[in-house]
């Protein structure tokens, strides 16, 4: 931190601090906080409940200047996903939270927060000039966020975060032992995977998550490939369709035959560890997992990781997307204090941050079109690539349903049970009949 913020720094404290590029390594951040009263709410104390994630990281990192820009006081606890998600739900069920903001997955808990109206409406909020920075306008942000961030009646419950696209890494040294080009093709994905497989000398041609539950956005993913997803216009489930079956089939080969031994209990972290290590050929999972990678301390693949978009299905190339928000809690007893929390994560400063590490792609084109930002990326040129280049091919990874966790869960244990044999029909057939009253039952409450 800059010397200003170990005082009360006023706005143009602010200002230049946060464009004193060197000290806080943020390029071409101008930010203009010139409106909002940033201290209205001092000496207020507020919980945040994050994800544990690259994204929960850097919102760990600066929180420090967030209290010394509001004299807010910030509480915050990162929380494996999956128990995050129960905490959430159990403690916005009781309505009374420990929490006044909660870090968000929009593919996962979007309706659910909805219907049960456990988000704070931000629309007002956004209106008011000594709440909300002029810069912080709609069209700044990509219409995915937007999407993911209102209601149907178009109120704001969130503030869009990061875009989570799903890409390949994959390990060039490897590929180049072999003579492999990278994949652009589904078959040539297979072929490389089963190329670069050998028990032997402990290598392995491809991982994804096996774990279910977190398993159904691999399938999902390959699934976009054929130009379908998993529920029909009607809102109806296409799960068990010849499409869902081939994908299916699909999961299955790459999982059996080119992962590592114990992949049915992978979740993205042993993923991620795997890859790591340097015997794992090609990792396929979001784009906002990538610091590691190049983190001398941390992995041995420094400088030969390659960062591909997805290749092309038998019909579509696309590149599976998800996403997460902030949001501040219906129950909160500190509202204004939170949102102004969430505004500061969405920020122009943060979002530059978000994606200089390589920790997460902003929703706001502000920051991703802004040339100075980019020259700031830390991450090897070909990370942004994918990343600019999964935009344009980018389709939702889950589907938009409140029963979504139980979605992954049944089709989590189909998925799971491929990978010691057993038939992609019939696991399908079964799940999607098991599946099928949860979904008509929350459709109709």
């Amino acid at each position: 931190m800059t010397g200003s913020f170990n005082q009360h720094p006023t706005r143009r404290r602010f200002m230049a601090g946060t464009a004193a590029l060197g000290g806080l390594g943020l390029a071409g951040v101008r930010p203009a906080f010139a409106e909002v009263n940033w201290r209205k709410y001092a000496g207020t104390k507020i919980e945040v409940n994050l994800v544990k994630s690259p994204r929960g990281d850097i919102l760990q990192q600066y929180e420090k200047e967030f209290e010394a820009l509001t004299g807010i006081k910030v509480s915050s606890e990162q929380t494996p996903e999956q128990q995050q998600r129960q905490k959430a739900v159990i403690e916005l069920t009781s309505g009374r939270p420990s929490f006044d903001v909660v870090h968000l997955s929009y593919h996962v808990q979007k309706r659910q927060f909805e219907k049960a109206k456990w988000l704070a409406d931000l629309t007002a909020y956004l209106k008011d000039p000594t709440l909300t920075d002029p810069s912080l306008v709609e069209s700044d942000f990509a219409e995915a966020g937007l999407t993911f961030a209102k209601d149907p009646s178009g109120a704001i419950h969130s503030l869009p975060l990061s875009v989570d696209y799903w890409i390949i890494y994959w390990n060039k040294e490897l590929f180049a032992k072999k003579g492999l080009a990278y994949p652009e093709t589904y078959d040539q994905l297979v072929a490389a995977a089963e190329a670069l497989t050998d028990p032997k000398t402990n290598t392995y041609g491809f991982v994804a998550r096996g774990q279910k539950n977190a398993n159904v956005p691999v399938w999902t993913s390959l699934l976009l490939g054929y130009d379908t997803s998993t529920l029909g216009p009607d809102g109806k489930l296409t799960t068990d369709t010849p499409e869902a079956i081939d994908a299916a089939k699909l999961y299955q080969r790459l999982m059996a035959k080119s992962a590592p031994p114990g992949v049915a209990g992978f979740n993205w972290a042993e993923c991620q560890s795997a890859f790591l290590q340097g015997k794992v050929g090609m990792w396929f999972d979001g784009v906002g997992f990538a610091p590691p990678l190049e983190d001398p301390d941390k992995s041995r693949v420094v400088g030969k990781v390659g960062y591909g978009v997805m290749p092309r299905g038998p019909k579509v190339q696309a590149a599976a997307t998800t996403g997460d928000g902030i949001a501040v809690t219906a129950a909160s007893p500190n509202k204004e204090a939170a949102y102004l929390y969430c505004q500061w994560a969405v920020s122009k400063p943060m979002g530059a941050r978000l994606l200089q590490a390589g920790a997460g792609v902003p929703f706001r084109s502000s920051v991703l079109n802004d040339p100075e930002v980019r020259k700031g990326v830390k991450m090897p040129a070909a990370w942004v690539d994918s990343v600019v280049a999964s935009g344009p091919i980018s389709r939702l990874a889950l589907p938009v349903i409140v029963p979504v966790t139980e979605f992954r869960d049944v089709m989590g244990v189909a998925l799971t049970n491929l990978l010691s044999g057993s038939d992609p029909a019939t696991e399908l057939h079964r799940a999607t009949e098991e599946f099928r009253p949860v979904l008509a039952r929350s459709e109709a409450t």
